[in-house]
């Protein structure tokens, strides 16, 4: 069939042209809305937020506390590795300072016994540290009052035989973050040396020392009448992680919340 001109047919609306079986639409603008939170919808998000973030936030105390925790024991082993080093050397553990009366195993001369001392003056005993030359000499009349002994066993003595037993260094990993420069009461003009864990307290508000030692934790002693080793030696140490008390010690494996010593 012949398709004529009058056959053609047009939409002239805008609509629709089949002029040559083309197609063509004109769409008019439209608005479109974007999808909006509800009030309850941005509160449960808020919520499950907060959950997640409680849960994070208390993993992440855990595994500090674990990490507190690893460190110091780590520290105590290494201690008594150098304590029986010690005892196979003399025949005996360090002495602490026990005989001092009032005294308080936070003061003890493990420092000055595993790391050794020179004694500079026979007449006038002055033990100088072999470890840290920096540090003053402490007098005997010094030693007296901050330990309650006269002197260090594990020291050189000058004027002895070459049979004498040389001062040792039973400590040979110990980091300077593991020792603290401390001047006490019973002797002020005199600082001395004490081994600490590198831990810190480690809350800022535990301070076994007092006031004025903030993150200065020193090992706790006692060889001369251990209540929980006898025959050995008592060694522990109190971390104060989130307010509450972890004693670390060489009588329990196990860490002892909220313990008194």
């Amino acid at each position: 069939m012949k398709t004529t001109k009058s056959d053609e047919w047009r939409v002239t609306g805008g609509e629709m042209d089949a002029v040559g079986m083309g197609c063509s639409r004109h769409s008019s603008p439209v608005t479109r809305h974007s999808p909006a939170f509800t009030l309850i919808e941005l509160l449960t998000v808020i919520a499950i937020i907060g959950v997640l973030a409680a849960f994070t936030f208390s993993a992440l105390g855990r595994i500090k506390r674990q990490q507190y925790i690893r460190n110091a024991t780590a520290e105590m082993e290494q201690l008594e590795t150098g304590i029986e080093r010690y005892k196979s050397a003399y025949g005996f553990y360090p002495p602490d300072n026990q005989l001092k009366p009032g005294s308080s195993p936070l003061m003890n001369q493990l420092y000055f016994e595993l790391l050794g001392t020179t004694n500079l003056n026979v007449n006038i005993p002055s033990f100088q540290s072999l470890d840290d030359p920096s540090l003053p000499p402490l007098s005997q009349a010094n030693v007296q009052a901050v330990f309650g002994v006269s002197g260090f066993m594990n020291c050189n003595k000058p004027g002895s035989g070459e049979d004498a037993p040389k001062a040792q260094n039973f400590l040979p990993g110990l980091r300077p973050s593991q020792t603290t420069i401390f001047t006490n009461n019973s002797a002020p003009n005199n600082p001395i040396k004490l081994i600490i864990t590198a831990v810190g307290g480690p809350d800022i508000t535990y301070k076994p020392l007092g006031p004025g030692a903030t993150g200065i934790n020193p090992w706790r002693y006692n060889s001369s009448n251990p209540t929980n080793n006898p025959g050995g030696y008592d060694l522990w140490i109190q971390l104060c992680i989130s307010g509450r008390t972890n004693l670390i010690c060489n009588w329990n494996k196990q860490v002892q919340l909220d313990s008194p010593l």
